[in-house]
């Protein structure tokens, strides 16, 4: 059984993956990479479409002050290589929801939103999360 793949962390002091990638979401964001070049994720709030990560090529979607890089995957190839470096954005808003949870970014079958690259594959990226246990002091 193939591991979830760990982002690395960018949140400034921190030193554990806020987010991870199912070897699912993987494969199909090998396929992507082929078809639209550099990808990125970002999480919004909202509802709907909204709450589910959108994927996009690099740099189509414009992050700012209201948007927090939660981490980096070095997504890896069919040959065991690195494909490039793919970032999860998350926006601040949200993040203050979130931020005691560890994202899994999975795939299933359904049509997502029209504005994110997996759409016309007849899946979708969603969510799964669980509680960080925080070391105690």
């Amino acid at each position: 059984m193939e591991e979830n793949i760990e982002s690395a962390p960018r949140i400034a002091g921190e030193e554990f993956s806020r987010v991870a990638l199912a070897p699912e979401a993987a494969g199909l964001l090998r396929k992507l990479w082929g078809q639209y070049g550099p990808l990125m994720f970002h999480q919004s709030g909202g509802c709907c479409d909204g709450s589910s990560p959108m994927c996009f090529p690099a740099g189509d979607f414009k992050t700012g002050d209201a948007d927090v890089l939660l981490g980096t995957f070095a997504l890896p190839d069919a040959d065991g290589g690195v494909l490039g470096e793919l970032d999860f954005w998350m926006s601040r808003e949200q993040f203050e929801y979130w931020k005691h949870t560890k994202l899994t970014v999975d795939v299933v079958p359904g049509r997502g939103s029209g504005f994110s690259v997996e759409a016309p594959e007849g899946k979708r990226f969603l969510i799964r999360s669980e509680i960080i246990q925080f070391p105690t002091v």
